[in-house]
């Protein structure tokens, strides 16, 4: 997940895109229909390898719901208007309920006071990389005594990764390529720009980089700079800023360190601690039929639900705008809630087949990524209906972890050792 201004903003799209511990149900062991043995050529020149690969199959990922801890927010950090890491909260901002039809409209200061990221610049696990170097001491003393890992985690990753994976059995346009490298005992995941999503960022429409704009311009509407002031409207939306949450969860046997950015907070003094205060904003085109509701269950809410149940975020507040970009009405959603909301869509997706289909991926990742190596990527690959299959590059374009991250934890290994 390239954090971009999204980290949640890794995809073109965010803005028009896009937890209670349950019991074990035994998804440590593959389903031998759906998990097996097979010979892979790779999409990139490389080598016949052997490989092993996982059906997206929906139906095989509907049993019980694994267990996934309550996340436990272990650090933040921020990013400047020049994409710099403060190992801080400076850039959070406060959430200031709109009117139920506010009339904002999300077109202005597009041509005159928008400083837009570069989505061209993969800055793939470096500021979450900066952040673990900042803090290995907060994380060691999370330790248990007897942990053969560095950092006590199995996975470090972006939350955008994440919600990639738990969408996949139902995704049916955009496939998905995952470098994972195994180093120090911990698997660390990255995304690669598959050609088709770099095509389309090389060719948007005028139209389609506007309306991305509308989801920064929303925010601005909604969010103040701290407790004590209002939403600036008339400043500059800057796509470089972010706020971003570090979280440590566990899903069945893996345990997680994951980042995700963060909109804003609850102004409110009484609000629950981190993330159950965070809220997170969205924007969708209002809803004037059935059919477009039946869509917005179907496929948004599905985004929303996944992007923000695995940080621990409780709420999206949309903003439903028309053709113009006009903000008509606000509306929040409960993540908790959402499962109700679609109950009733005929063959709609299920929390549960998303669950299983990333816990089951990761121990596909854990069982066939075993070379612990900083130069050897394990490339996950995926195209809708067809099997995740990989390939393996030793000293390649595909790595990705820094040799300022890599001969850090070394040196602070052989500190230990001495």
């Amino acid at each position: 997940m390239n954090p971009s201004r999204s980290h949640g903003r890794q995809s073109s799209a965010k803005r028009e895109r896009d937890d209670s511990e349950g019991s074990h149900h035994g998804h440590k062991s593959f389903k031998p229909n759906h998990y097996h043995q097979h010979q892979s050529v790779s999409h990139h020149g490389q080598n016949t390898v052997g490989s092993q690969s996982l059906c997206t199959r929906r139906e095989l990922y509907d049993r019980g719901f694994p267990v996934y801890k309550q996340p436990v927010e272990v650090g933040c950090f921020s990013l400047d208007s020049h994409r710099r890491f403060f190992n801080d909260s400076r850039q959070l901002r406060f959430y200031v309920e709109p009117d139920r039809s506010p009339n904002f409209n999300l077109r202005d200061g597009y041509k005159d006071r928008f400083l837009k990221r570069d989505d061209g610049v993969k800055e793939r696990l470096d500021h979450l990389l900066r952040w673990i170097k900042a803090n290995r001491s907060k994380l060691s003393s999370r330790l248990p005594a007897d942990s053969s890992r560095d950092l006590g985690v199995d996975f470090v990753t972006w939350r955008g990764h994440l919600t990639k994976l738990l969408t996949t059995p139902y995704e049916t346009k955009e496939g998905w390529l995952l470098a994972v490298t195994r180093f120090r005992g911990t698997w660390y995941i990255s995304e690669v720009e598959t050609e088709a999503a770099q095509r389309e960022r090389m060719n948007r429409t005028e139209r389609h980089e506007e309306m991305m704009y509308w989801g920064y311009k929303f925010e601005q509407y909604t969010c103040a700079d701290n407790l004590h002031s209002l939403p600036d409207s008339g400043g500059v939306v800057n796509t470089n800023e972010a706020f971003c949450t570090v979280v440590q969860t566990r899903l069945a046997d893996h345990r997680l360190l994951f980042s995700g950015e963060v909109d804003c907070r609850d102004g409110d003094p009484k609000a629950p601690p981190p993330p159950a205060c965070y809220v997170e904003l969205k924007t969708s085109a209002e809803i004037c039929t059935p059919k477009q509701r039946s869509n917005f269950h179907r496929f948004k809410l599905l985004k929303w639900w996944a992007q923000s149940f695995l940080p621990g975020v409780p709420r999206v507040v949309a903003g439903f705008r028309d053709q113009d970009g006009v903000v008509v009405s606000v509306e929040t959603f409960l993540i908790s809630k959402i499962s109700q909301l679609i109950k009733n869509e005929y063959n709609c997706w299920k929390p549960t087949v998303c669950m299983n289909f990333c816990c089951d991926f990761l121990s596909l990742v854990k069982r066939v990524a075993t070379e612990d190596s900083h130069s050897v990527v394990y490339l996950f690959s995926w195209e809708p209906r067809r099997d995740v299959t990989y390939s393996v590059h030793r000293d390649s374009q595909y790595s990705f972890l820094p040799h300022w991250f890599v001969e850090e934890m070394t040196k602070t290994e052989d500190s230990h050792q001495s």
